[in-house]
């Protein structure tokens, strides 16, 4: 059967880290056995893009690349092997691409080739490019059908803002990982940056209490405020850390039982003691999910004496995103604006939306790229 692939397609590539973005004309990627090709709808812009490809970051990846992250879009052509996936079908687009023949190599899609030499083999010889473009070809494995009749018209979501999966997802692994349940008191360190507040709005959505903690109190107050209001019936409350950790300690078991800790601490606020008075306030056989770069999670007295789990977590499995997109398809979070605020560019818009997603963060809001808009 003849392709109906077009020849070429716009995509925003980088020469080499460090230098400008280009909007290219490149050749179409065609489909092979174990991939799909997706037309792009929507492509999630991280806060730190700009960070990553000008270097600030230090992040490894092969040149030239066209950048990208995780998306949605729509399957136009499939490898022979394909037997789940059809033509014209939704799907979501995942970013973490892992090795058929061994576990341990995996990568982010135009991010990271994290470092491992199978890792980087693979990105640099098989899955380079990324989803900044109108095209994208991607493992079978990675394209995670979505019920557009449900998602799209039933509940009313948009495929733009379907898009907010790339964060939730992130904290949904870690939440998964330590098996919070209904009932239970979770602490979320930072809460007001995009992937805490995202789990924020994941640990209420399973039925947890939140505390959300971070250094200010007006992005708390103004966090918890639009949590209720996207969730009346959200069991929300706020710490402002002093860094006094003991005090710190003090005040989080004054609030309740606590039995899970959160933790997505930035490589910038690595020294921080915040995920030291968040873990000894927990109760004795209390959980937590180290998904950030803390250097001192515990207090080893602590650590050992009540009996506190501690596990390590990149990302999310494949089952963590279909068991999320059930969440989703059956309603368990809010629609509309009341679950996300995005904002859109166009792929030439490039410059200015990197600037935009590293200020529009927090609870709820998001930025991405429409490929297919052109004018």
């Amino acid at each position: 059967m003849p392709s109906t692939l077009p020849p070429d397609h716009r995509a925003l590539q980088i020469q080499h880290i460090g230098r400008s973005h280009q909007l290219m004309t490149l050749p179409t990627p065609q489909p092979s056995p174990g991939s799909a090709v997706v037309r792009i709808e929507a492509a999630s812009i991280l806060s730190y893009h700009r960070d990553i490809y000008e270097g600030t970051r230090h992040y490894s990846f092969p040149t030239p690349l066209v950048g990208g992250c995780s998306a949605i879009g729509r399957v136009v052509a499939l490898g022979q092997d394909a037997t789940c996936l059809t033509e014209g079908q939704l799907v979501y687009v995942d970013c973490v691409i892992r090795s058929r023949d061994d576990p341990d190599c995996l990568f982010l899609s135009a991010i990271h080739d994290s470092g491992a030499e199978g890792s980087a083999k693979l990105m640099r010889e098989v899955w380079r490019d990324g989803t900044f473009a109108e095209y994208a070809k991607f493992p079978l494995e990675n394209c995670i059908p979505l019920n557009e009749d449900r998602l799209c018209v039933g509940l009313g979501y948009t495929v733009q803002d379907l898009m907010y999966m790339a964060h939730l997802l992130v904290s949904f692994g870690g939440l998964r990982d330590i098996k919070l349940e209904p009932g239970e008191t979770i602490v979320i360190n930072p809460a007001t940056g995009n992937y805490g507040g995202s789990g924020v709005l994941v640990a209420l959505a399973m039925g947890a209490r939140v505390i959300a903690a971070g250094r200010s109190r007006e992005k708390l107050d103004a966090l918890k405020e639009r949590a209720l209001a996207s969730m009346p019936n959200a069991r929300i409350e706020t710490m402002a850390w002093t860094a006094d950790e003991v005090a710190d300690t003090k005040t989080l078991k004054a609030i309740g039982t606590i039995d899970a800790v959160l933790d997505l601490t930035p490589p910038q606020a690595s020294k921080t003691v915040y995920c030291r008075s968040s873990t000894s306030a927990l109760r004795r056989g209390g959980r937590v999910s180290l998904m950030g770069f803390v250097e001192q999670a515990v207090v080893p007295w602590t650590f050992v004496g009540k009996n506190i789990s501690v596990r390590g977590k990149l990302m999310y499995e494949r089952e963590d995103i279909v068991h999320f997109i059930k969440m989703l398809e059956i309603g368990m979070f809010p629609r509309g604006a009341a679950f996300v605020n995005t904002k859109a560019f166009r792929l030439g818009e490039w410059d200015e939306a990197f600037g935009v997603a590293a200020a529009h963060t927090g609870f709820g809001k998001q930025v991405v790229f429409t490929p297919q808009v052109v004018a």
